[in-house]
């Protein structure tokens, strides 16, 4: 067995409700993502509950010009992912924001101690969103494995910056959790180009 199954089977082992009241939350969290409906929307119409948390999401990152769009399929999810700026300023902005949550909560968290629940989180998402892609993947006939890597890389990715809201004690109202939001109505926030957030 790895170091790193060590380190998941730690953190589910490692009472941390007295000392880490925050990584509870983060445990419980990790609870949540088998039951997320992962990729389940895609290509469907945006509800408005979707529009909402799209629209704070992009207010809260600090782009309140921008806009939510739909994307209707998998050929134009590709295309959008082609022409994604990685370095974009919303992109910048959200990695400051990641490494502002990572300061925050190593004010009152241990840092290996933090690793390993946000690795557990990561584990975790992984798994079930890895079935979620292949299952979406066959119900579209859709076989490109780099499309799916990136979808399964960002879902994950967004756990990941979930997780950190909650290890720091942030609010719900973080652009984080907006962006998660996003993921639980079961749709794919492919990213932000330009003006536009391009939502599958």
């Amino acid at each position: 067995m790895s170091e790193d199954n060590n380190d998941i089977e730690d953190i589910e082992d490692f009472d941390v409700g007295e000392e880490y009241p925050t990584l509870m939350l983060v445990a419980r969290f990790a609870e949540l993502l088998k039951t997320t409906k992962w990729f389940h929307h895609i290509g469907e119409p945006l509800q408005q509950g979707t529009i909402s948390a799209a629209r704070e999401y992009l207010d809260l990152l600090g782009f309140p010009e921008s806009y939510p769009a739909e994307v209707p399929d998998w050929e134009d999810a590709i295309s959008c992912l082609e022409t994604n700026d990685w370095n974009s300023p919303a992109w910048e902005a959200e990695e400051q924001l990641a490494a502002s949550l990572i300061n925050e909560a190593l004010e009152f968290i241990e840092e290996d101690v933090l690793e390993v629940a946000l690795t557990n989180i990561t584990s975790k998402a992984s798994v079930y969103i890895t079935d979620a892609v292949e299952s979406a993947s066959m119900r579209w006939g859709i076989d490109d494995e780099e499309i799916l890597r990136a979808a399964i890389g960002q879902a994950v990715q967004c756990c990941y910056q979930a997780a950190l809201v909650i290890a720091a004690g942030e609010e719900e109202s973080h652009p984080f959790a907006q962006k998660f939001r996003l993921y639980e109505s079961g749709h794919w926030p492919l990213g932000v180009a330009g003006n536009t957030l391009n939502i599958f």
